[in-house]
């Protein structure tokens, strides 16, 4: 970041980590690769700057840990001459961030949500017992916690199966209280309890009941298996004192736990506000009853509640509009520089340029397409090159539900789909040898984007650039089109419609092309792209109503497993709504997990990206390189690749 008065400075900070960790007996053994790098940042100014380079080598331990880390800092100054830099303008509502993007919430229940436009929300709103330490993915500092635990300090004991937080005193919270341990056991165990279909849940299930779904366990409507259920839930979170205690059913990853802590669903709630707005009331008798009233429920519980403590409050939340957040005065950590912060969904382009331009929004989402509208434009900021743990895919629904409104007849009569239809793997296959990836990727993505074999982003440990992938060939895409179905297919024809979330222009061109390259193939082919809410799209996923859905999944931590689990688990995010199981895929991803040894796992997760290939239940269209817009008064922004959107709390308008 810069601050100039004569003079305008941009830098340019790459940083290449290579980090080997080696995690304590008996809890778990990976080697992290990673890039992650420090944006370029661009202010526009003339004439021609001057640039200087300088390159800087560091090698250290990390304390309290055996992770080497080498990193390698290019830094490059730009200096543009005083005569020529343009005026400053006026700040506008220089108390108040604004951030102009698509979509918006579905929840502001931090148990229930698991998409970036909720989560950025909710990370300003709540918090969580440890945070992560600024740009670091595998650093922390404690919040709600008083210390972040770890062996030397003396709370994670038992070779890393009990992990202690000592909870700070005097956090105060939104709705008037102070956070108590009470509180915290609280969070944990009504997330578990409520445990909603493709929720983030799982994350917390794993290590503490060593499953990733209640259903594994038993029945939760027969008295004895929800008696077991519910004590394994009550005995996984204990207080003891002014401590929280964790007990993990088994061996996991240590760094894995921190980094799973730090995120919006280990948000710590104020249990008087959540009862109050209708969540479990922390009762422990009859686990039938209430396994029966909380578990899996339709509507958040807290959809549209603030019980947080973090350092903004829900001011209104008005639906298809904005969110507003008001600075919470009496936030532990002391207030915010901002007052306000409004998230505002404009879902036009043009409509958020002008914006931004006139300096009405100061940070905006720019579709990659629509970069050179802004290049050259005074008074902005663009930090490119960011390393993005994400990648996003075209899904196959197995089994779609029979009531979907998107499968037209229902049957392969040539004017729909029948429900099994994506089953066939001779039809996943031509959609995948359909997709132009060199066109999508040069003319969409402008270059910012990479083609990848499988579900594992280049950069995570493990990802294999050797594996063998799909490439644009309708040879090949009429060849297994004639094949699908015992040639029904290609006989007969089809028609059901292909969804995008409005205002997502990268997700609606790759649906275009999809429908333009397969309708090609044969006149009897017919796919119709539809546009639809966010919400209204999430909603019809979750139920399987969607033929075929293209998505993204943002890193929740940095390990393979993160990827091949929502990807291919039959139990994970995105294979459940498919309903695509099987079952040597999941003993994989269930061994690779718990695998101590770096070059098992390395030979599990090549396993499992081989048969991803062959199976197909789904194809990667891209991993995408990020930037970042704002006007030049921003300041204190910095980037972290598992954040799911903009932080407030550091961030303040000047020159």
């Amino acid at each position: 970041m810069f601050r100039g008065k004569a003079h305008a400075v941009s830098r340019v900070v790459a940083a290449i980590i290579v980090a080997v960790i080696i995690a304590a007996a008996g809890i778990g053994v990976g080697v992290y690769m990673a890039t992650q790098a420090r944006p370029t940042t661009i202010v526009v100014t003339t004439p021609v700057p001057q640039t200087i380079l300088t390159t800087v080598v560091q090698t250290r331990t990390m304390p309290g840990t055996t992770v080497i880390q080498t990193m390698t800092y290019t830094t490059v100054v730009t200096t543009s001459p005083t005569p020529t830099t343009p005026a400053k303008p006026p700040i506008k509502n220089p108390d108040t961030m604004i951030v102009a993007t698509i979509g918006e919430p579905e929840t502001l229940d931090p148990a229930w949500a698991y998409d970036t436009a909720s989560g950025e929300v909710i990370f300003n709103i709540y918090n969580t017992l440890i945070f992560f330490d600024r740009e670091h993915v595998d650093k922390f500092v404690p919040m709600i916690s008083e210390k972040v635990p770890s062996v030397e300090n003396g709370l994670v004991k038992d070779g890393g199966l009990t992990i202690i937080f000592p909870i700070r005193k005097g956090v105060k919270t939104h709705a008037g209280g102070e956070i108590t341990p009470e509180d915290v056991e609280y969070s944990f165990e009504r997330a578990m309890i409520q445990e909603r279909d493709g929720g983030p849940v799982w994350m917390l299930l794993e290590p503490l009941l060593g499953v990733s779904s209640l259903s594994e366990l038993g029945n939760l409507s027969v008295p004895a298996d929800a008696e077991k259920i519910g004590k394994m839930i009550d005995d996984a979170v204990e207080v003891e004192g002014n401590n929280v205690i964790f007990h993990l059913a088994k061996p996991f990853p240590t760094t894995t736990f921190l980094q799973i802590w730090s995120q919006m669903w280990a948000s710590i709630v104020d249990k008087e506000c959540a009862i109050e707005h209708g969540a479990w009331p922390g009762t422990k008798e009859n686990w039938v009853e209430i396994f029966k009233k909380y578990h899996n429920p339709e509507v958040p519980e807290l959809q549209e509640a603030d019980c947080g403590s973090g350092p903004f409050m829900l001011e209104k939340w008005e639906h298809g509009k904005y969110v507003s957040l008001v600075r919470f005065d009496d936030y532990f950590q002391g207030p915010a520089k901002l007052k306000r912060a409004i998230i505002k969904k404009v879902d036009e382009w043009s409509t958020r340029k002008l914006m931004f331009l006139k300096g009405d929004a100061d940070i905006v989402y720019v579709p990659t397409q629509y970069i050179e509208e802004l290049e050259g434009a005074p008074h902005i900021r663009v930090y490119k090159d960011l390393p993005l743990l994400v990648d996003v895919a075209l899904f196959f629904t197995f089994e779609i539900d029979p009531k979907s409104p998107y499968i037209g007849s229902g049957k392969l009569d040539g004017n729909g789909i029948p429900p099994d239809f994506f089953s066939d793997v001779n039809v996943r296959k031509a959609f995948a040898y359909s997709f132009d990836w060199d066109t999508y990727i040069r003319d969409v993505w402008r270059g910012e984007a990479i083609h990848i074999p499988g579900p594992i982003p280049k950069g995570l440990p493990f990802f294999n650039p050797e594996q063998e992938t799909y490439n644009f060939n309708l040879t090949k895409a009429k060849e297994y089109f004639k094949k699908a179905w015992g040639g029904k297919v290609w006989e007969k024809g089809f028609y059901f419609e292909l969804l995008y979330n409005i205002g997502n222009v990268q997700r609606k061109e790759a649906a275009e092309m999809l429908k333009a390259n397969i309708e090609s193939l044969n006149p009897k082919f017919r796919i119709y792209v539809r546009g639809v809410e966010w919400p209204t799209y999430l909603r019809a996923m979750v139920k399987s109503q969607l033929p075929a859905f293209i998505i993204g999944w943002l890193a929740d931590y940095p390990d393979p497993h993160n990827f091949v689990h929502p990807y291919m688990h039959s139990k994970g995010t995105f294979a459940a709504w498919q309903r695509y199981k099987n079952p040597r895929v999941d003993e994989l991803i269930e061994k690779g997990i718990r695998t101590t040894d770096p070059e098992e796992r390395r030979k599990i997760y090549y396993e499992l990206q081989k048969i991803y290939f062959e199976d197909c239940p789904s194809v990667i269209l891209y991993q995408p390189v990020g930037r970042h817009w704002e006007r030049d008064w921003v300041k204190g922004w910095y980037y972290n690749p598992i954040y799911p959107g903009i932080y407030f709390y550091v961030l303040s308008k000047g020159y």
